[in-house]
């Protein structure tokens, strides 16, 4: 199974359908505030999550992305995944979602960071792509803080409870990773 050490307090792990009731109770406890960015968690529950993971560990056995849970000091805090994997382009496209009692402690940034180590060093892909809603202000920084460029704005894409939303396009290329890295922080 798929798991990556990100630091001495962060690891990423596939969910499992051991994690169903967990990853419910994570999403039932933030329902309101994860509500207002990602429509499923509406509509969370123990079979939803159950659903979700094994539709994940399909994906991961195609080669197709993966979801996993983020364990902060060994406890559940939240996902990320990528969407897909094109693999002749390169490119795929990166997510994340945190429990607000873990939120201000850099946890979502050093995963996608560690993520797109993982991405650009490991499997040779070109270009990671995030999307936020723009009113998401701390979903957005994680990008803006690892040097991903913002490319442009795609107006109402979804909806959530019956209300259109936009999504900020962030993109990031392995060229300008390898800058950031020999620069960044």
């Amino acid at each position: 199974m798929f798991s990556l050490t990100i630091d001495e307090e962060i690891v990423l792990g596939l969910l499992e359908d051991r994690h169903a009731e967990l990853l419910y109770r994570l999403a039932d406890q933030n329902r309101e505030h994860l509500g207002r960015w990602l429509p499923w968690a509406w509509e969370a529950s123990v079979e939803n999550q159950r659903a979700f993971i094994s539709r994940a560990l399909r994906q991961f056995a195609a080669n197709d992305g993966f979801q996993a849970g983020i364990w902060y000091r060994g406890v559940l805090v939240g996902g990320a995944g990528l969407r897909y994997i094109d693999w002749p382009a390169g490119t795929t496209e990166l997510g994340y979602w945190l429990d607000t009692r873990t939120e201000g402690k850099g946890v979502v940034t050093r995963v996608v960071r560690g993520l797109c180590r993982l991405l650009f060093e490991d499997h040779g892909l070109n270009r990671v792509e995030i999307r936020c809603d723009p009113a998401n202000r701390r979903s957005c920084a994680v990008p803006e803080r690892l040097g991903f460029k913002r490319e442009g704005v795609l107006r109402q894409v979804g909806t959530n409870r019956g209300v259109l939303f936009d999504h900020v396009v962030y993109g990031l290329l392995a060229d300008e990773w390898h800058r950031w890295e020999e620069g960044g922080s």
